[in-house]
């Protein structure tokens, strides 16, 4: 079956952190047969920043942020088997949403996935004119990032025919342990974008701390951070390529997860760094949100804080030989249940299913 895939990018994640859940879950796919193009627009200097050649897995269209190189990929659309609309591509949302709705030649499955749901659902809840409310009525599914119960129950209380979350996960070919590097070398680093919608959480969990610890050494990774006042035992670092994050999670004594405010606040939202850290065998340290149970066990698998002081005292606390063992119990969980081989099976399945039902109901 043909995908086509309409995203914010696939080989870039300057400035776009579903880069490698979009790699990780495509390319499980591309493996179980499905042919799949991604279309992303040349924007926010993504281009210029890539992480990665096109992959030989899957067809990869950068087009013209422009009307006219809109038109050309929509114009595309009614070839394939499944239509999926990505939230989050950043220029065209709406007009790439209604063009997948309108371009999707009759039977094909249409989709959007979203990887930004407790956002989104706030904008719907905020807007009675948002494209996806518009749109929900002529899709077959929504999938998520995550969101557990409260995200389906809202997706399906404005009308989705069907929604299920499809969790970040581990592509172990691409996050796995390395040595450490002495360019990552610290006692906790936190690699994340600046956004307005976690910037005070970064405030508590991690300025916080080292404020209070000022013996012991933090990083900063992402993109935004470098005209952020901070204390002096805080160094940063940029972007971090993708290339890069084995050895950024590998090397200090903990890394850090700090989710944004709406994914926080509904639960189930685990980023893809929880993975990425996992994979590394680094010990994690996470704040506190609502289902981090069905993803890694707390103390063991994991260290979870409520706030600053526990983030402060977790690290006061933790020996190498802890956090060795926490990191090497997290790989092998996510390992056993939590791969990108595992979410696409069962988005293969889901796929599967609503194509019978398709072919029942004609």
């Amino acid at each position: 079956m043909k995908i086509a895939f309409y995203g914010s990018s696939l080989v870039s994640s300057y400035w776009n952190g579903a880069a490698t859940y979009y790699r990780g879950i495509l390319h499980a796919l591309a493996r179980r047969g499905y042919d799949i193009t991604f279309y992303e627009p040349d924007a926010f200097d993504r281009q210029q920043h890539r992480d990665i050649d096109a992959p030989d897995w899957c067809r990869s269209v950068v087009y013209p942020a422009t009307e006219e190189g809109l038109r050309g990929v929509l114009a595309e659309a009614g070839g394939a088997d499944i239509v999926v609309k990505a939230n989050g591509v950043g220029v065209f949302d709406r007009e790439l949403l209604e063009g997948v709705v309108a371009r999707a030649r009759p039977g094909a499955l249409r989709l959007f996935w979203d990887v930004d749901a407790a956002a989104t659902l706030d904008e719907m809840r905020a807007d009675a004119l948002h494209p996806v409310l518009a749109a929900l009525p002529d899709l077959e599914m929504v999938l998520t990032y995550g969101g557990g119960p409260p995200v389906v129950g809202a997706y399906e209380g404005f009308g989705a025919a069907a929604c299920v979350p499809v969790y970040n996960a581990l592509d172990p070919a691409t996050h796995h342990p390395v040595p450490a590097d002495d360019r990552f070398a610290c006692d906790l680093a936190f690699l994340g974008n600046r956004l307005p919608d976690r910037e005070a959480r970064v405030e508590e969990f991690f300025l916080r701390p080292a404020a209070s610890l000022s013996d012991r050494r933090f990083l900063i990774g992402g993109n935004g951070w470098e005209t952020k006042a901070m204390p002096a035992n805080v160094r940063h670092r940029g972007h971090v390529y993708t290339a890069e994050h084995n050895a950024f999670n590998a090397s200090p004594l903990a890394v850090l997860n700090v989710a944004r405010d709406s994914m926080a606040h509904v639960g189930f939202s685990p980023a893809t760094r929880v993975f990425e850290a996992a994979g590394a065998a680094a010990c994690l340290i996470t704040d506190a949100w609502e289902g981090i149970e069905q993803f890694l066990k707390p103390d063991d698998e994991v260290l979870v804080a409520r706030d600053g002081q526990d983030v402060a005292d977790h690290l006061a606390a933790l020996t190498p030989e802890r956090a060795k063992a926490i990191g090497e119990a997290a790989l092998r969980r996510v390992l056993a249940e939590h791969t990108y081989e595992l979410r696409g099976a069962q988005v293969d399945a889901l796929f599967k299913a609503a194509m019978a039902e398709r072919r029942v109901a004609a």
